[in-house]
This record gives C-alpha cells, sequence and structure tokens, in this order.
C-alpha cells in the first residue's frame, strides 16, 4: 500500500469545470431571482395605478377645494405627485368623448350629473383592504367630502395573488438554493478527489491541518468569486438583451434590487464553495491511507 502512496504523482484539480458548473447553478439562481424581481416591480406598479376617487359636496367652494388638496398631499399613505383635481365640467366633458357611454348632457339641457372630485394613488406598501378603509376614514371626516370610492374587489384581488406569488416564490428559492449546495458540493469534491493522496501525505509528514488546507480554501474563495462574476456577466446580458427587446421593462427595473441581488450570488458562489472545499479537504485528511484508494 505505502509502495503504491509513494508511486502517486499529484494532479492538479481541474477547476475550470467545478468554476463553470458553480457558475451555471448561480446564473440559474440569479435567472430565478430576476423574474421574482420584475415580478415584485410590476405587482407595485399595478398597485399604484389604481385610483382612489374622493367625491365633494355640491357646495364645495375654491377655498375648500384648495384645502383639501393640501390635506391629501400632506397624508403619508398618498403619492403626493399623483393628487389631480377633477371639476364637475371636466367630469362631464370626458364622458361625453367616450364613445358610446351616454349622450351630451349638454344637448339635452339636463343639469351636470357629476360632482367635484380628487383622484390620487396610494403607495404600494399601503395598498390593502385595513390600510385604504382607514384612509378613507380620515378623509371623510372633511364636512366637504361626500364620499371616498376605491376598487375593494380588485384590492383583495391583488392581495391574494401577491402572497401566493410569495409563498410560491419562497419555495422555489429553497429548493433552489438546496440544488445549487448539492451540485456545487459534489462538484468540488470531484476536483478535489485528484489530489486526494497529497492532502494525505502533507499529514504524515506533519504538516498542520490548517496549513494544508489555507491554499485549497484560497484557491476557492477565488473561484467562487470568478463563478459569480461569470453569473453575473450572463445576466447582465440577459438584462441588457431584455431592454433592447421590451423597452417597457425600463419602467420597473430597480438596479439597487439588482445590486442586491449580483451581490448574493457572489457571497453564495463564495461561501459554498469554502464551506465545500472545507469539508473535502477535512474529509480526506480523517479518513485512514487504505480508504484513499
Amino acid at each position: 500500500m505505502s509502495e503504491n502512496a509513494n508511486k502517486y504523482i499529484p494532479i492538479k484539480p481541474n477547476y475550470f469545470y467545478a468554476i463553470f458548473s458553480v457558475a451555471l447553478v448561480l446564473f440559474l439562481l440569479g435567472f430565478f431571482g430576476l423574474v421574482l424581481l420584475y415580478s415584485q416591480s410590476l405587482v407595485k406598479t399595478l398597485k399604484e395605478q389604481m385610483k382612489v376617487l374622493v367625491e365633494l359636496k355640491e357646495n364645495a367652494t375654491e377655498d375648500h377645494i384648495i384645502a383639501i388638496d393640501h390635506r391629501l398631499r400632506k397624508l403619508p399613505t398618498i403619492k403626493e405627485e399623483s393628487v389631480t383635481f377633477v371639476s364637475k365640467e371636466d367630469a362631464a366633458k370626458f364622458m361625453d368623448e367616450q364613445e358610446g357611454f351616454n349622450e351630451d348632457i349638454s344637448k339635452l339641457d339636463l343639469a351636470n350629473p357629476y360632482l367635484d372630485a380628487f383622484t390620487f394613488q396610494v403607495k404600494a406598501e399601503f395598498m390593502q383592504i385595513d390600510s385604504l378603509d382607514a384612509l378613507r376614514s380620515v378623509i371623510r371626516k372633511d364636512s366637504m367630502v361626500n364620499n371616498v370610492y376605491y376598487q375593494e374587489t380588485l384590492v383583495d384581488d391583488i392581495a391574494f395573488n401577491v402572497e401566493r406569488i410569495a409563498y410560491f416564490a419562497l419555495g422555489i428559492g429553497v429548493f433552489f438554493i438546496i440544488v445549487a449546495f448539492s451540485l456545487i458540493h459534489n462538484t468540488i469534491r470531484l476536483a478535489m478527489y485528484a489530489n486526494r493522496f497529497l492532502i494525505k501525505n502533507m499529514e504524515l509528514v506533519g504538516a498542520s491541518w490548517e496549513f494544508i488546507s489555507r491554499p485549497y480554501l484560497f484557491r476557492s474563495l477565488w473561484n467562487g468569486i470568478l463563478s459569480g462574476l461569470f453569473a453575473i456577466g450572463l445576466l447582465s446580458l440577459i438584462i441588457f438583451l431584455a431592454n433592447q427587446k421590451l423597452p417597457e421593462l425600463k419602467a420597473i427595473q430597480n438596479y439597487t434590487n439588482f445590486a442586491s441581488l449580483f451581490a448574493a450570488l457572489l457571497l453564495i458562489g463564495i461561501l459554498i464553495n469554502w464551506l465545500s472545499t472545507y469539508y473535502v479537504v477535512n474529509k480526506y485528511l480523517r479518513m485512514r491511507v487504505d480508504d484513499l484508494y
């Protein structure tokens, strides 16, 4: 047995396939992350596009309108820039322009049935029934407000779908992480297999485990960085091509979230490489020489 060990010639591990395999797994994990980020941005956009209507009373004066406008813009749940005043004249004109909706009121010589109103959009984090009900109660305290309207069924549908997406994303995310760790660990274990005798021989001649592990651990950090950068490069290319084909995506992109995702992929690549290498090297150090064959 010792004669066979002495004949062993150290082989440099083939890190190329390990780096490529890890990068591929990180790319798939990152691609899922991109889909999730785009989905969240789309849901947020849809939430903030829903308008709330504040109908004023018939006797509301211009001073009342200015005061209500100021009050609405100060509410923390409302997007200040979305507050818009719609006079009853503008409302009537708009409805007349909707072909087939109703006849021209002026031709029928009828009184304008509409009231002055404000429309606004609510911040995405407050697009919930409880928050909207509380907001409506606050607005209706004004004596010049007739009523507040919003599509309650639409809010319920959005909340339900967001919850389903969140649970689905959580399950898929956990699955991807488990698969990623398993594939990356097995890839690194195969790459290190060629040096199992070298690792054990270094221990037999008196080298400490820390001394033996150090170069492999440093190499694993570098491999993790390379894998992460390669995956990030592919994902950046996909984002660029998607923007070229679908310019509408730019409106829902959040580059801060992209940066966080890329940093997370880099960190995951480094951690899994380092932990797997640490485990594999120590596994070979704990094994008997006979078990290495």
